[in-house]
């Protein structure tokens, strides 16, 4: 579980990334979830973004990708979230204790 200051931390890089998936009409499926996955494994932090024609409430895409990955929710802001996950084999960022 992330403390609140390490979420702070992580909101502060976030705010420079682009997000790099986007959900849209068909949801979160396997395939998502899996890529999603292998991201996190070489980013540790990264932006979705949730288009217009989802049909499932952002919360919803939040917890289905949490699940799937075992990443943490850093931020849900209007239609992106910040997933952060720390890298086995690619440590970037450090974070404050």
């Amino acid at each position: 579980m992330l403390t609140g200051k390490q979420k702070r931390f992580l909101r502060a890089k976030a705010n420079q990334i682009k997000p790099i998936f986007q959900v849209g009409k068909s949801g979160v499926n396997e395939n998502m979830t899996k890529q999603i996955n292998d991201t996190l494994e070489r980013r540790e932090l990264i932006k979705v973004s949730i288009l217009q024609n989802c049909l499932e409430d952002k919360t919803t895409v939040a917890e289905q990708i949490t699940e799937g990955t075992n990443a943490h929710i850093v931020q849900i802001i209007g239609k992106n979230i910040v997933f952060y996950k720390e890298s086995k084999d690619h440590k970037k960022i450090e974070l404050p204790s």
